[in-house]
């Protein structure tokens, strides 16, 4: 097996899992909603067409994130094969990344009828990403005595998400064309994944059997957490989708449109941040309750005060819990199942899969039945934002249910 001395570092772990994430989830998946607008403009899609393209992602993310929660099993039952290395497997997620990425950015018309298959396998690549980079960061961060620098980690997505926003404004504003942005994204991603690469190395022994929440009344926890946390994929996918595409049907002309997706992005990186703050004995379905309630009030903002400051405030709003939730929904794995945690990280992260997955046809169904695109943009944020409410009310039960120790 590989050294882990090129990574031993405490603070080196979480860098390198900040820049996975930013290629995995920042440009491979989020990278799509900034270019979207672009690729409106130059006629190569249509916003039902989008639709199924973010549905294509969001079902590879989740048939990659079932792959690494099932992966334990297949190893029981198959003990002759050899299973998938953590840091292996991060590579390749990378590697698929970059290529696929590319991929997006050939817009002729033969390799236009693959972007369906290109969207699908990006989700595989980024699940695989996130549910290793996640699992073997803050196993490794744990075992170094600094659990507190997960917060970096997940710093990834957001800043992923500003960097590749702020790109795609000024592409827009230099009249650039979707594939050459598309193009632009792939070389971006190439050179994050030069810097990471030579730390992906080294394993993280299996954690000691449980000693906290175990048997029924783990599994029943579990159960519930898995279900908070996929309301939480549904809750937000709508915005993250479609946020630049809202803006612009209620505030047409505005010069400050194409930058409330990468104000987004800068509120993920420090809600992230500020996790790195809070003390380890919080609840962390406490924290997850507060989370909740701030997405969902930056989501009504959509609705109740569609205005400049309106969008801007919303943005930040979502933005501060989005990595803060999957970071707070991770420690919780831990501490009710320390032993195997990926696999459960991957059941978690199939789960909000699923949301995100029944977030855009069901955006397309709205706006289908609507009497305008802003009544059913707004109809669509009503839901997401009751779908956030409802698993404040599961996290509330489960804390009251399964007090921490």
């Amino acid at each position: 097996m590989n050294s882990p001395k090129s990574s031993a570092n405490p603070l080196v772990i979480a860098l390198a899992g900040m820049l996975a994430l930013a290629v995995a989830m920042g440009i491979g998946r989020f990278a799509f909603t900034p270019l979207l607008p672009m690729m409106l403009h130059d006629g190569v899609i249509d916003l039902p067409g989008a639709s199924w393209l973010a549905t294509a992602n969001y079902l590879g993310y989740w048939l990659g994130a079932m792959a690494c929660a099932l992966q334990p099993w297949v190893w029981s039952r198959f003990p002759g094969l050899r299973p998938v290395v953590h840091t292996t497997a991060m590579r390749l997620g990378l590697a698929l990344t970059v290529l696929l990425t590319l991929g997006m950015a050939l817009h002729w018309p033969a390799t236009g009828a693959l972007w369906p298959l290109w969207r699908f396998l990006a989700g595989i690549a980024s699940a695989l990403v996130f549910v290793y980079t996640s699992g073997w960061c803050l196993a490794r961060l744990a075992a170094a005595g600094m659990p507190q620098l997960g917060g970096v980690i997940f710093v990834g997505p957001g800043l992923g998400i500003a960097v590749s926003g702020l790109a795609a404004t000024a592409m827009v504003a230099g009249g650039v064309s979707a594939a050459a942005g598309w193009a632009a994204m792939a070389v971006l991603a190439v050179v994050l994944t030069a810097i990471v690469w030579p730390q992906l190395q080294g394993v993280v022994a299996a954690a000691a059997p449980p000693t906290g929440v175990s048997g029924a009344s783990g599994g029943s926890a579990m159960a519930l957490l898995a279900v908070a946390y996929g309301l939480a994929g549904f809750g937000y996918i709508v915005t993250a989708t479609f946020l630049p595409v809202i803006a612009r049907q209620t505030l047409p002309g505005s010069i400050w449109l194409d930058l409330f997706w990468p104000l987004f992005g800068l509120g993920v990186a420090a809600g992230a941040l500020i996790t790195i703050r809070f003390p380890a004995h919080w609840d962390r379905r406490h924290l997850l309750m507060g989370c909740y309630a701030l997405q969902a009030a930056g989501i009504m903002l959509g609705v109740w005060w569609p205005s400049l400051l309106g969008f801007a405030l919303g943005s930040l709003l979502i933005g501060l819990p989005f990595t803060a939730i999957t970071l707070f929904a991770m420690q919780e794995v831990r501490r009710v199942r320390p032993h195997g945690a990926s696999a459960f990280i991957g059941l978690l992260t199939a789960m909000y899969g699923l949301g995100q997955i029944a977030g855009p046809p069901w955006v397309a169904v709205l706006l289908g039945r609507s009497a305008s695109a802003a009544q059913g943009f707004a109809l669509s944020l009503e839901t997401a934002a009751a779908s956030l409410v409802l698993g404040m009310v599961l996290y509330g039960w489960l804390a009251k249910r399964h007090p921490a120790h």
